[in-house]
């Protein structure tokens, strides 16, 4: 698995921060990232919760 948030259309609605505090943060501007080392899920069963609660589909799971 690996995760990614498409930058072009994050509007930094803080969703998958707040559902998987493991994997995602927000940077300095208030847009999704994923923190370093954590691309593959680190296990955390949330992450399926954060791609389906963003509200613009920016956060990506390829399998």
């Amino acid at each position: 698995m690996r995760i990614s948030i498409d930058s072009d259309i994050c509007i930094g609605s803080g969703m998958c921060a707040l559902t998987a505090p493991g994997v995602f943060t927000q940077d300095d501007d208030g847009f999704g990232t994923v923190l370093p080392g954590r691309a593959d899920g680190a296990g955390d069963p949330l992450v399926k919760e954060a791609v389906r609660g963003c509200p613009v589909q920016a956060v990506s799971i390829e399998e």
